[in-house]
Parts: structure tokens; C-alpha cells; sequence
């Protein structure tokens, strides 16, 4: 794992600025540093390499091929990169310098070309190469997005790295933050690609590759550019696209379950056989439930010996489960290490928290995630995680309960809808959630219930909607940024998969193509990152995504089980010690909010600090605060947001 970073400019590149720049994220990569300038063609490339395969400097970048045409600073893991090296060379000898797979793609980007070189590959990555002979620069993300990648033009320079801070190096960087893009984030916690905070800053989007000509660098994109793309010497393409897995797992289902699952776990073993090699300590996070369980006792069958499992807890046992995870490394027979979080560890990592993710971000189980990784990187450089499995086979709670609010809505006209909505709202909001859930219920609500059914029978004409405003924590605040206008994350995979308007599995479509690459990937890959700590997703192997979405019926009851995955993890590991409710890897962020984190958020929301960012409006933050500590409502989720961004302010100014 590594950092990437470059310039394509019509000027000649200096070979500080971009040393400067791979130097911002000597975290991502703290073994070696490299450079690559040339000056007549506009082009700079750096590298921070973390080595992880190959570590003699066979394997560093960036790298030239053996023909000489490309250059390649390269960021992830090809996995079955030795395969695609039989293959070349079943067709002639190449003159191998090392066991790199950074070498492999280069070779095989010389014989096949880029698309079908990405066609073969198994593995996360972003790509960056530079093709001498056609003077063309290609920028690639891996399928799902496990690897980030932005990029932007500043002044006439085309500038990308794969995190902000090395886009902030550039001398014309402006610090132009996009009060849209702000609105966007405090609905969802975090920013989907391709938008970020800054304006005329993207993210690459998942399964996507962009090519840039040489001396043709005056297409600036007017906004966000989604995929598909084509400008003046630019062309912004999708290389793989879920929605054709989707329907093409709809077009050839499982002859049955029993299908399924020996497909399934067939793909499962065989993806955590191809990522548990690496020429460094590997292990990997257990949190006890059903993914990270699964993930961890067919790692225990694969790589034939005990694996290193880390998890974390907390004092509050209501919200600790590393007994779970405990029990589960004990039956497997792992070399299992676990660390109680304290208040204190708290404050100390939300003051790294600006650095770590370079943007705001929201989701408040970055603060375990981030401490977890510490924990491991002690003892590993390589983590495998068993993300994603609730995303391929729906394991959100969410899922059910927004499908099952929209086949109940769905019954009722929608003038009558709306206008139930209007008379709610209408109501004071102690009134109407009295009504709604009665004294105790009220007084324990998550947020406001009455406002939030107010707005969604207003305004929610589709599942779409409804799921949506599931995730949207500022759904009933009318304007918490003043002046912004609206933009859609919903456009972030255009394509039509065939999906039903009321199918489950949209659900699992929309949350793969924008929650998954921008919350939870998002949150490991930064967190892990920051301490030169490789994480790998076994769950994610697109060989695997493509079988998940074959099963047959899994949205016919309203919610499919992850009953493949509990049979083969049940294989290993007994059900007494996995089946309980669903808890996340959360913390207990709404008491500490009132008790051990109150004077920090204190500051943070008083109304001055809110008008000084000069971005919110301050009366429905404080509302929000007052409420919270007062009890009547927990309005942790969405204080977060506002917390998280406050923090992120005062980091760059």
C-alpha cells in the first residue's frame, strides 16, 4: 500500500513541488520515497511506498517498463498478479527484475494495454501511468473503491495524489470550500464521488479510468464529472460497472441456495487464499460478528497456522463486545490481542482526526477504527477485514425498515400522504412525538421520529426516497446551510441495473456505490493508512461481488438473510457464540457528548465558533445541542457531523 501522487502541466514540473507532495503522505508509505520528472512533456510522478511485496528497491516506483514507453506510480495489490505473469510469459520471455506486481502491470499494460490488463486483474488499486509514446496520462481506481484518488486543476496543472494534503502543496491551491458540497456532507456524514470539499476538487469514482492528453489541459470540468465524461483531450470512462454485474446476476441466477452457497464460498476461500500472501506480517480485525468471523476462521484454514486477530473495546459493557470477539479467537485458536478504549484515548485521536482524513467525515466508528488499526500496525503490516458483507448480502437493519415503511406508505394516496405529513409538522415536535411513542419512548427517541415521518410523508414519493432519508440526519432542517444549493450523490452510479423502482437489492446498489467507497472503505483505508497499516477486503473481490449478486429471491421476504455466510462460517464456529442483536462498531459518542466530551463540543457549537465558519446556521445546531444534553432527544449522529467539520475548519486555517 502506498501513496500516489502527480502533475501533468504545459510548463515544465518541478521536481520539488511534487517531491513535496509524495512527501505530505510519508504515512502511507513510509519505506521509500521516489520521484519521476519529464520536464519536456509536463509530467511528474511521485511515490510513497509502503512495501509489502517485494521489498528490496526491485520494487520501487515509480516504475518504468521494460519497453520504456510507460511510467507507473501504482497504489493497492494486484492479487493474482502471479497468474497474469504465467500468462505473459506463455507467450515469450520477460526480463523480470524483481517479484513486484507493479512490474507485472507494467508488463502486461506493454502487451495487452490498460482495459485489458484491468479485465484480468484481482486486487484494489489506483493506478497512475504515463504513456511516453502517446503522451497520455491514465488515472484508474480499483472497482469498488478501496483505494481514493483526487484530483483537480489548479491554475494550468492537472494535479492528483491520493489524499488532499498532497493537493494542498500546489502553490495555487485555493481553499475553496463548496457550501454545497458542505450541505451534502452534514445529510450523509460523509462526501460521495466524485464530489469533496474543495471546489474544482474531485474524487475519481470507483471502477473508473481517466485519460489526459499532453498540452491539452484546458478542459476544466464546469462541476462534479460523472462517468461517462469526454472533453478536449479528456475522456472519463467506467472500465467495470455494477450495474451490469447486477443484471447480469438477475439475467443468470442460482439454479438454488445450494448453489449459492458452494459459488459463494468457493469465491470466499479463494479470495482469502490469494490475499493472505504478502512478504510482511499479515493478520487481521475481528469484531465477533458474522463477517469478521467468517473472514478469520477460513483465513485460519488458509494460510495453516495461527492468524493475529485484533479487536477493541469499552468500560460501558452496553456498548462492548470484545467478549464476542474474545470467545470467537478462542475457539478459532488465534494469537488474539484486544484494547479497552478510554475517554482519554478518545480525545486523543479526535485531534488527529483532520489529518488522518483530510476532509470532513462523519462516521463516529472512525474513532475504534483508528485505534484498532494502532493496535495492529504494532504487531502486522497487513490486516485483512471482513467490510462489505453487508453491503453484498444485506445485513443493515435499515434495509428492512425502509423497505417495509415504503410497502406501508406506498398503500396510502399520496395527496392524503402529504397531507398528513403537513399536519404533523404542524404540531410542536414535544407534542407530536408524545403522540407518536408515549412519555419513556420519547424521552430515549434517536433524532426527532415526528419530524422525520412528517418529512417523509411529505416529501417521499418512491423506496428511493425513503431509504434515502434514512441516511439524511438534517432531512426536516430547512436550511442548515444558508445558500447551498442541492447536490445529488444519487448520481454517483447513473447506470440503470434493471432494479425494480420498489426492489430490496436497491437499496444494496445504492449503498455500494456511494456509502460503501465513501464511509466505510473510506473510513478504514484513512485510519489504516495513517500508521502505514495495509488493510485488505476479501468481501470485495469482484468475483465474489458477482456471485453475491446471483442469489435467487434474496429480497422476496423484505430482507435477505445472510444465511450463506452463517453457513459457512457456522462450519467453523459455533452459532451460540456469533447469534445476537446487530451492534456496529460504534462508540457510545452520545453520552460522552454530555458527560466526558461536553466541554470540547461545548466550544466547538458555541454559537460564536458556528458563525465564525460562516457556513451554518447557528439556531438549529444549538436547538440540537440544547436537546441532547438535555435528554429529550439523542441527537449524536447529526451533532457529529457538525463536530466533525468544525474540527476540520480549524485544521486548515
Amino acid at each position: 500500500m502506498c501513496g500516489v501522487v502527480g502533475i501533468l502541466s504545459a510548463r515544465p514540473v518541478d521536481e520539488r513541488l511534487v517531491r513535496s507532495m509524495a512527501n505530505s503522505l510519508e504515512h502511507r508509505g513510509p519505506d521509500a520515497e521516489g520521484v519521476w520528472i519529464d520536464s519536456d512533456a509536463g509530467i511528474g510522478l511521485g511515490h510513497r511506498r509502503l512495501a509489502v511485496l517485494e521489498l528490496s528497491p526491485a520494487g520501487a516506483q515509480p516504475m518504468a517498463s521494460h519497453c520504456g514507453r510507460y511510467q507507473l506510480s501504482f497504489n493497492g495489490e494486484i492479487y493474482n498478479h502471479l497468474e497474469i505473469r504465467r500468462e505473459l510469459e506463455s507467450t515469450g520471455t520477460i526480463p523480470w527484475q524483481g517479484r513486484s506486481d507493479t512490474e507485472t502491470l507494467l508488463a502486461a499494460f506493454a502487451r495487452w494495454g490498460v482495459k485489458a490488463t484491468l479485465a484480468r486483474a484481482v486486487g484494489m488499486f489506483v493506478i497512475a501511468l504515463w504513456d511516453r509514446q502517446d503522451r497520455q496520462l491514465t488515472l484508474v481506481r480499483d472497482r469498488l473503491g478501496e483505494k481514493p484518488l483526487y484530483y483537480g486543476w489548479i491554475g494550468g496543472d492537472l494535479v492528483f495524489g491520493s489524499e488532499i494534503h498532497a493537493l494542498r502543496r500546489h502553490p495555487g491551491f485555493e481553499k475553496r470550500i463548496d457550501r454545497d458540497a458542505v450541505a451534502l456532507y452534514l445529510r450523509r456524514n460523509y462526501l460521495s464521488p466524485p464530489y469533496s470539499i474543495f471546489r474544482d476538487i474531485y474524487k475519481l469514482q470507483p471502477g473508473c479510468m481517466m485519460t489526459v492528453n499532453a498540452g491539452v489541459l484546458e478542459h476544466r470540468p464546469a462541476s462534479a464529472p460523472f462517468a461517462p465524461t469526454t472533453g478536449p483531450g479528456m475522456k472519463l470512462e467506467r472500465f467495470w460497472s455494477l450495474a451490469e454485474v447486477a443484471e447480469a446476476g438477475r439475467r443468470n441466477p442460482f439454479d438454488d441456495e445450494e448453489q449459492a452457497f458452494e459459488t459463494i464460498q468457493e469465491n470466499l476461500v479463494d479470495a482469502l487464499r490469494l490475499q493472505s500472501v504478502a512478504d510482511v506480517p499479515v493478520g487481521a480485525f475481528l469484531s465477533g460478528g458474522v463477517d469478521s468471523s467468517t473472514v478469520v476462521a477460513l483465513m485460519s484454514q488458509v494460510v495453516g497456522s495461527r492468524v493475529k486477530t485484533f479487536t477493541i473495546g469499552f468500560e460501558d459493557q452496553a456498548m462492548d463486545e470484545s467478549r464476542f470477539a474474545r470467545a470467537v479467537a478462542d475457539h478459532l485458536g488465534t494469537e488474539h490481542q484486544e484494547l479497552i478504549i478510554r475517554p482519554a484515548d478518545v480525545v486523543d485521536t479526535i485531534s488527529r482526526l483532520p489529518q488522518i482524513y483530510s476532509e470532513p467525515f462523519a462516521d463516529s466508528s472512525q474513532i475504534p477504527t483508528a485505534i484498532v488499526s494502532n493496535l495492529a500496525r504494532q504487531s502486522v503490516t497487513v490486516s485483512l477485514s471482513g467490510d462489505g458483507g453487508d453491503e453484498l448480502f444485506g445485513g443493515y437493519d435499515r434495509y428492512a425498515g425502509a423497505f417495509g415503511r415504503w410497502n406501508r406508505l406506498s398503500a396510502i394516496p399520496a395527496p392524503l400522504r402529504h397531507a398528513a405529513g403537513g399536519l404533523l409538522d404542524a404540531m410542536p415536535s414535544g407534542l407530536a412525538n408524545l403522540a407518536l411513542h408515549g412519555v419513556r419512548s420519547q424521552r430515549r427517541a434517536a433524532g426527532n421520529p415526528a419530524a422525520k415521518l412528517a418529512h417523509l410523508l411529505k416529501t417521499c414519493n418512491s423506496l428511493e426516497d425513503v431509504y434515502f432519508l434514512y441516511l439524511d440526519e438534517w432531512a426536516a432542517v430547512k436550511a442548515i446551510v444558508p445558500g447551498a444549493g442541492g447536490l445529488d450523490d444519487r448520481r454517483a452510479q447513473p447506470e440503470d441495473p434493471g432494479l425494480s423502482p420498489g426492489a430490496f437489492e436497491s437499496m444494496l446498489y445504492w449503498d455500494a456505490t456511494s456509502y460503501l467507497p465513501a464511509d466505510i472503505l473510506c473510513k478504514v483505508d484513512r485510519a489504516a493508512m495513517s500508521v502505514g497499516l495495509e488493510t485488505r477486503v476479501p468481501m470485495l473481490d469482484h468475483r465474489l461481488v458477482a456471485s453475491a449478486w446471483r442469489i435467487p429471491d434474496r429480497g422476496a421476504t423484505g430482507r435477505p438473510s445472510k444465511n450463506i455466510l452463517r453457513r459457512i462460517l457456522y462450519q467453523h464456529v459455533p452459532p451460540e457464540l456469533i447469534e445476537r442483536p446487530k451492534a456496529g462498531f460504534g462508540i457510545p459518542v452520545g453520552k460522552w457528548l454530555r458527560h466526558e466530551l461536553r466541554d470540547w463540543a461545548e466550544d466547538l457549537l458555541s454559537e460564536q465558533s458556528l458563525r465564525d465558519s460562516d457556513l451554518l446556521d447557528p439556531v438549529p445546531v444549538r436547538m440540537r445541542w440544547r436537546e441532547h444534553l438535555a435528554g429529550r432527544h439523542d441527537w449524536s449522529t447529526s451533532l457529529w457531523s457538525v463536530l466533525m467539520l468544525q474540527v476540520w475548519l480549524r485544521s486548515i486555517d
